[in-house]
């Protein structure tokens, strides 16, 4: 929502708008809960004014390949392999686990949300105080309900899938994702995609489509865990059905840190979804749970993707706010690349030649998908008004940028 011209915005706050205050009074007010009325200038509703317009900022950035020139395009190449090998990490330890005989999709998720609960909503504590934190959920309780409900199902189904299909074809079929992304961004947040856009994604799909070749060439499959064609089929629709959720929630989550501290909004999703987990888990897996086999590689394993995982959420919200869910998505796609190259040393899979291709594949596709970008990439949220007045100024965001000048954190 932009701000009227020759008028100043009067907006209420349960707590800062901005990262990182200082350990200014005002800023020590908002810890405790007090509720602030501070006027913005320029729309920073916040308190900070806009030092340099985005559109100035563009405007000395032009060109094909302006993007390209930036700190921020690396960061995102980077920042994007770093989560693909998180997420193939977290789909190795689920297929260990289904060839340890423990097959307990909703309990293995749920120590995530209490270690993200104790990090992240503690220190929200800190920040906004009881009567905050309180306020906080009266007013905007209900979004992190349903962003939480979709990432639960998400992370069910998937790992449900392990029971039943092999951890390569689970991975492929999460390209999904990127069409559930795609369709919401555009209908709901008005993303407008560029025919660049539009191509690079095809070609990253296209280098998908090189790995399920390789794979029918070469027969690729978990030894581990040696799947029916019949039960393949019921794990490659759980697959799907956990991509679709996964899709809805990287949306709803890009929205949501886009307008509010990244502490805050992974706080609330371990916290809403350490409830959602924790009943599931309670309903479902009881039966799994009595007649899973506990042993230390067992304990060593939920161990491994617990941490794993949470280190993957801490870092997700980065990507939104740097780029967007559809490039997170992308991005994650060169995991099964990554799951090959770990395969060959926990599951002694072989690497076939196409392998590279497709890696080199979805790479391009990345490239591409930025080829004609503006500057600022994917970081201005067009939901956000011009100088993203309607944004949290954090780490990541393109408001930052407006705020502080060119910078990252």
């Amino acid at each position: 929502m932009g701000a009227n011209p020759g008028k100043q915005d009067v907006v209420e706050h349960y707590a800062p708008t901005n990262e990182d205050q200082g350990s200014s009074s005002s800023s020590a007010q908002a810890r405790h809960g007090t509720p602030q009325i501070t006027r913005g200038n320029n729309g920073a509703s916040d308190g900070e004014g806009i030092v340099t317009p985005l559109d100035e900022i563009e405007e000395r950035h032009q060109g094909w390949f302006a993007y390209f020139k930036t700190r921020d395009f690396y960061i995102v190449l980077v920042l994007g392999q770093v989560l693909a090998l998180c997420i193939t990490s977290t789909n190795t330890f689920s297929s260990l686990l289904v060839a340890q005989n423990t097959s307990i999709p909703a309990f293995q998720t749920f120590f995530n949300y209490v270690l993200l609960n104790i990090l992240y909503t503690s220190f929200t504590l800190y920040r906004y105080g009881f009567k905050g934190w309180g306020r906080l959920l009266l007013r905007d309780g209900w979004k992190y309900i349903i962003l939480s409900f979709l990432d639960v199902e998400g992370n069910y189904f998937f790992v449900l899938a392990y029971r039943y299909t092999t951890i390569l074809s689970a991975q492929l079929i999460n390209f999904f994702a990127i069409i559930m992304v795609v369709i919401v961004s555009f209908v709901f947040l008005k993303v407008q995609y560029h025919y660049t856009q539009v191509a690079g994604i095809l070609i990253c799909i296209g280098g998908m489509g090189i790995l399920v070749g390789s794979d029918h060439i070469t027969g690729a499959a978990d030894p581990l865990n040696p799947i029916s064609k019949g039960d393949q089929v019921k794990g490659d629709l759980f697959a799907l059905l956990g991509a679709a959720f996964y899709g809805l929630s990287n949306v709803a989550e890009e929205f949501l840190v886009s307008k509010r501290p990244l502490y805050e909004v992974v706080g609330q999703l371990g916290f809403w979804g350490m409830i959602w987990n924790g009943a599931q888990a309670g309903i479902f897996d009881r039966k799994s749970f009595q007649t899973a086999h506990w042993n230390s590689k067992v304990g060593g394993y939920l161990t491994g993707y617990t941490l794993i995982l949470s280190l993957f959420y801490s870092l997700a919200p980065i990507m939104f706010r740097l780029a967007s869910a559809a490039v997170f998505n992308i991005s994650l796609l060169t995991g099964n690349f990554w799951g090959v190259l770990i395969g060959v040393e926990v599951f002694h899979l072989h690497i076939h030649w196409m392998y590279p291709i497709a890696f080199v594949c979805i790479l391009g596709g990345l490239i591409v998908y930025f080829t004609g970008k503006q500057v600022l990439g994917d970081a201005k949220k067009p939901w956000l008004g011009k100088n993203q007045e309607g944004g949290i100024s954090g780490v990541g965001t393109a408001r930052r940028k407006a705020v502080h000048g060119d910078t990252v954190v």
